[in-house]
């Protein structure tokens, strides 16, 4: 295992310590993938189903409507989640987890047990958010 940084005053990464963050980014890239793999279907039916929406009450084609946009926001969170995490497994991998992408400072052990998917320390992120 590379050393990866950690924040002053905090311990190195042990194996334990960073197996449990692989293993959580795994779990979450399973889950993101069923969610993935069910809207896929569930819009699918949705755009099947859509018509011209001929005959529909003008309710239900705005219902409809709706639900698909309501689908296809949750779906590119998901896609946007599974590549934060593919991200997160690659930088373990080349040993750059754990810097700041925003200002190459460390983004904290705790923070990353707490997030496993953070790229930017708690002031970027911060700074990110205020934008």
């Amino acid at each position: 295992m590379a050393n990866l940084v950690v924040k002053e005053g905090e311990d190195p990464w042990t194996s334990e310590e960073l197996a449990e963050v692989v293993d959580e980014l795994h779990e979450q890239r399973e889950h993101s993938e069923a969610i993935i793999r069910d809207l896929d279907d569930e819009l699918s039916g949705l755009m099947r189903d859509s018509g011209d929406g001929a005959g529909q009450d003008q309710a239900d084609v705005g219902s409809t409507s709706f639900e698909r946009d309501h689908e296809l926001t949750v779906l590119i969170n998901e896609r946007d989640k599974v590549a934060q995490i593919d991200r997160a497994l690659a930088r373990i991998d080349d040993a750059t987890y754990g810097v700041c992408e925003s200002c190459g400072e460390p983004v904290g052990k705790m923070r990353l047990m707490a997030f496993p998917r953070a790229t930017l320390c708690m002031t970027c992120k911060q700074r990110e958010e205020r934008r």
